[in-house]
């Protein structure tokens, strides 16, 4: 076992007024297997980039271990090339017959190393560049959200295998994988960073019960820094009274008053006045010990949705319906029945490649949803209905085209600018971001762009195919509050197992 001693970090980039990351320090060990969690933006991928030596920074990492980062990049000219080519860019080290051990642990088919890189699924993708990641011995393996886009199943066998490891950092928004595989967790918070030993569920419970503490003590100070205002106020207004009755007195209307009591007047205020510097005191530190109480805590403001009623109760029926794409052997699906009443909250599951994300398209095709009039989705054969008038709001798992400013983007929709970025900044979008063109964002940003321009649009029904992909967990438990206050009918691809529990009235397998 050896040791990561990160001290004094600070990184900032180029062109950017706030620090990534300021002053810094923290120790981990390079035998748990750590679960890197934090907003949206906070800098996860960036640690593990610096960890890596990718970029310049100041303070010192210290680490006697060789780092590896999943995934591997690999380039629009290697996607034609096999994983049996690519591993001797990947990882030199390593040797097919390591490669192919980890590959049976990951129930993975040793064909899919000599297929070429794009005739692979995502779950396939996943499983061999794990494999090669694992392939080699004594390094420390930092792992960048492994199960996004990927399906239940998929999900279970990576969770299976990291369980079974040890040595990583995982960065992930899933909880249950958080939960299943990880025995410490390295949390950036909003002004800190915070090291503990357990899971995700262990964590948010301490952290759930150290924020009301904190709220506690936060009104506690509140309270006496109140109650000392009041008395300095009044000690301070009968000091002033007294010291103005020094000077100028009627002797009809204070016959017992000669000229020698002003000193024993002056005393008194003297001591009045000290008092009122001894409250002072007392209020400045209050203030200090009540300074930085909330900086950490997750303020998650409450969403709002503006979903429509409709006047049918069957919004979407479907019955004997068959998928295929033109040229494909075989159909994605065949006699598919499914139904969706006003209120039902629906989400798909099954397999990548089963016809989910295809149906969603056979949806919003025959309701004539903007960018889905044209012929390029599935052949349709068999029953679809939905009723006329049907308003649709849709979130697409694709975020590659989204670029330019925000205020574009919200003009192109009709979309109120204000209200769109105030429901941005309720999802944690930093203001800073605002003057920043799309492209730039990071994927869990472009993520709350489209999930901010669902929520604003009224809609009779909400269709998202894989929202939660690269949205942190803060912003998951938002939104299922929001769609468990707001009852929305809802048609859904996802694959977070905690967040189907949470919404869903019904799971339909395909």
């Amino acid at each position: 076992m050896a040791q990561i001693q990160v001290t004094d970090l600070t990184f900032t980039y180029d062109g950017s007024a706030d620090d990534i990351f300021d002053k810094v320090t923290f120790r981990i060990d390079t035998d748990w297997k750590l679960g890197l969690i934090g907003r949206n933006g906070k800098g996860k991928t960036t640690l593990l980039n610096l960890l890596r030596g990718k970029y310049e920074y100041t303070g010192n990492i210290s680490a006697s271990t060789v780092f590896d980062y999943f995934p591997y990049t690999v380039t629009d000219h290697e996607l034609t090339r096999t994983a049996a080519e690519l591993m001797e860019k990947w990882k030199p080290r390593a040797e097919l017959w390591q490669v192919l051990v980890q590959m049976d642990e990951l129930h993975t088919d040793p064909e899919c190393l000599y297929r070429p890189f794009d005739t692979l699924s995502f779950g396939e993708r996943t499983r061999v560049m794990l494999a090669v990641l694992f392939a080699a011995e004594n390094e420390f393996l930092l792992i960048d959200e492994p199960t996004n886009h990927l399906d239940g199943r998929a999900r279970e066998i990576v969770k299976e295998y990291l369980s079974a490891k040890k040595g990583f950092i995982l960065v992930s928004h899933d909880r249950d994988l958080l939960d299943g595989v990880c025995d410490h967790v390295l949390v950036l918070n909003r002004e800190s960073i915070d090291v503990q030993a357990g899971n995700f569920s262990s964590w948010w419970e301490n952290k759930e019960k150290q924020d009301a503490f904190r709220q506690a003590e936060n009104e506690k100070h509140l309270r006496e820094i109140g109650k000392l205002k009041v008395s300095a106020d009044r000690s301070s207004r009968w000091a002033e009274k007294n010291e103005n009755s020094k000077i100028g007195f009627d002797p009809r209307k204070e016959p017992d008053r000669s000229i020698s009591t002003r000193s024993y007047i002056g005393a008194k205020t003297k001591k009045m006045q000290k008092r009122v510097k001894v409250y002072e005191a007392r209020i400045d530190r209050e203030i200090e010990e009540k300074e930085g109480l909330l900086n950490d805590i997750e303020k998650v403001t409450d969403l709002k949705l503006k979903p429509l009623g409709f006047h049918k109760e069957i919004l979407i029926d479907a019955s004997d319906l068959s998928l295929r794409y033109e040229g494909a052997s075989a159909p994605l699906t065949e006699g598919f029945r499914f139904q969706l009443k006003r209120g039902d909250r629906i989400v798909l599951a099954g397999r990548n490649g089963c016809g989910k994300s295809s149906f969603l398209h056979a949806v919003l095709h025959k309701i004539g949803y903007p960018g889905f009039e044209g012929d390029n989705g599935p052949e349709v054969s068999g029953r679809l209905d939905i009723p006329a008038g049907i308003t649709v709001s849709y979130v697409s798992q694709d975020t590659s085209f989204l670029s330019g400013s925000l205020r574009d983007f919200a003009e192109s929709r009709a979309l109120d600018e204000s209200l769109f970025l105030a429901v941005l900044r309720q999802l944690d979008l930093e203001r800073e971001q605002f003057n920043k063109n799309m492209e730039d964002y990071s994927e869990g940003q472009k993520k709350k762009v489209l999930i901010a321009a669902s929520l604003i649009t009224p809609a009779h029904l909400y269709i998202w195919d894989e929202p939660l992909n690269f949205i942190d967990v803060f912003s998951r438990m938002q939104i299922e509050k929001l769609i468990l206050e707001y009852e929305p009918t809802m048609l859904l691809v996802e694959h977070d197992v905690r967040f189907q529990e949470k919404v869903a009235t019904g799971i339909v397998r395909m």
